[in-house]
């Protein structure tokens, strides 16, 4: 795992560097200014002497990064303009004297240009760049981006350079990740140690390629800090993946139940008991309405069908549980909930099966999710049940505006899982874990091409035949998300992220842990 840490906390690293170490305010900025030129060279091969760099300086040390950063460009040849806001006695103490360097550079220099922001057409003197540097106010930004800094953002946004923001992108909150506006970075520098808004949400739309940029005090003292929120590593989900005896029987290496899919919505259900076997689980039932059992039989050759008595509803209902109860019991693990439909009857048979918990570990999806709605969920011990919803789903569960849920979605899903005890798999670009111990663990891989049908049904069969052979929800949820991401982040190489189906994610689950496997052995060896 990768830590991930707060704003107040890389603070508390800079005022040790600063008085317990006594490295000077300076050093520190000039060490940063050294990984933002080392970060933009390394990432842009193709630029030349010849190219022009542009950066925008606030009034902070973000700004004093930007000016020592600029002074570096022109010290190696490159035209560089400066646009900054804020006037000498505004600046902080470092900023200031970078600024004052780099103002008697320019004297000397014809290739340093400095100018003090005053109306947007000041911008046209840095639209022609090839890299365009945001130094404005990093992670400074906490609410709503203010007059200047607003219509800069827009207008940067709107150029064609390669954009590279310093530490956090301006109009990005680095906490929660959430931004009105924001700079849309290319690459991010991010200084000291990763900086979690940096990405979920906002921060991971718009903060391009992050790298880290050391500042010079080491990693020791971060070593000492506590922090809750990590980046899932490939290691962490080849060590949480089932380990085969040789003595295995397919009972023995995983029972799934899948209740899912209805006479409208069947497809959902193959998907999800056919993505169980392919990540290992011996046996895999699926519990259908008989009435409708022919929609899926040429689907789902591998799995078993458990047909329960529907009188033509094509429907799940409560008194289809006394049937079922026996493969319950049976199951090492229940995936609940993929087309099922959201017909009263279903949702309280879906409810009633949460609270009997006959199989104690449970997978809840799509209209199993929807059964817990209007605070129905309170009524269920959820405890070590794994929820998989998407943001729509998980505002509708807990009763807010997804606009709001966006504006801290770490707060709403630490809080979600501290009530119910509950592992909550927030699917999304990035999915994120939430577990019952305060740890959220943000996913790693995945692409654009995952937005589409289906692919939440194969996420949730991943985890359930995990879970049933694991026995243990973080686990299976673990390497549930990373394998299930993995799988389509290979199916680009053939299909592009235009090309590709929940089908085909399917049948790369296997390859993609081939893949995990070899790579890791690769980089030990």
């Amino acid at each position: 795992m990768i830590p991930l840490f707060s704003t107040n906390q890389i603070r508390e690293v800079d005022e040790y560097a600063i008085n317990k170490l006594g490295i000077p305010g300076l050093v520190l900025m000039e060490n940063a200014a050294i990984q933002i030129f080392t970060n933009i060279i390394e990432k842009t091969n193709h630029l030349t002497r010849r190219n022009n760099i542009g950066i925008v300086c606030g009034k902070g040390n973000n700004g004093g990064d930007g000016f020592a950063a600029a002074r570096h460009f022109a010290n190696h040849g490159f035209k560089v303009n400066v646009i900054y806001l804020g006037d000498e006695n505004e600046m902080s103490p470092d900023c200031l004297s970078n600024y004052k360097t780099l103002s008697n550079l320019a004297e000397d220099n014809q290739k340093i240009f400095l100018k003090k922001y005053t109306s947007g057409k000041d911008l046209k003197i840095i639209e022609d760049s090839d890299i365009i540097l945001d130094a404005m106010l990093g992670s400074g930004s906490q609410g709503s981006l203010r007059e200047a800094y607003k219509s800069i953002v827009e207008a940067l946004n709107k150029m064609k350079s390669f954009k590279v923001a310093v530490d956090i992108p301006t109009g990005l909150n680095s906490e929660t990740g959430f931004a009105e506006i924001c700079f849309n970075a290319d690459l991010t520098v991010t200084l000291g140690e990763f900086k979690k808004g940096l990405f979920f949400e906002d921060g991971f739309v718009n903060s391009g390629v992050i790298e880290k940029g050391d500042i010079g005090i080491g990693f020791s003292f971060f070593n000492k800090l506590k922090t809750s929120e990590y980046l899932i590593e490939p290691e962490d989900a080849l060590n949480n993946l089932p380990i085969k005896k040789k003595n295995i029987h397919k009972y023995s290496s995983g029972k799934v139940l899948t209740i899912a899919g209805s006479g409208a919505l069947p497809g959902a259900a193959v998907m999800t008991v056919k993505a169980a076997l392919k990540v290992g689980a011996g046996a895999s039932i699926l519990c259908f309405p008989k009435s409708v059992r022919k929609l899926i039989f040429n689907k789902a050759s591998e799995v078993v069908v458990n047909s329960y008595e529907d009188d033509g509803k094509e429907f799940l209902s409560r008194k289809n549980i006394k049937e079922l109860e026996k493969k319950l019991e049976w199951a090492d693990a229940l995936a609940i909930g993929p087309g099922l439909g959201r017909q009263t009857e279903t949702q309280e048979a879906v409810l009633e099966i949460l609270k009997k918990k006959k199989c104690k570990r449970i997978v809840v999806d799509a209209d199993g999710i929807y059964a817990l709605n209007d605070d129905r969920y309170r009524n269920v011990d959820l405890e070590s049940i794994i929820l998989t919803p998407h943001h729509g789903e998980f505002a509708n569960l807990i009763d807010i505006d997804i606009s709001e849920l966006k504006k801290n979605i770490l707060y709403y899903g630490k809080k979600f899982v501290e009530e119910t005890g509950s592992y909550l798999v927030l699917k999304g670009a990035p999915t994120i874990i939430f577990t019952p111990n305060g740890d959220v663990l943000i996913n790693t891989t995945g692409n654009p091409g995952m937005a589409k049908f289906g692919t939440g049904d194969v996420l949730t069969g991943t985890i359930a035949g995990l879970l049933s052979q694991l026995k243990d929800q973080e686990k299976a949820a673990i390497a549930g998300v990373y394998i299930h991401s993995l799988a389509a982040d290979l199916l680009v190489n053939d299909f592009s992220e235009f090309g590709y189906t929940a089908t085909d994610i399917i049948k790369k689950l296997p390859a993609a842990i081939n893949f995990l496997s070899k790579s890791i052995n690769l980089e030990t060896t």
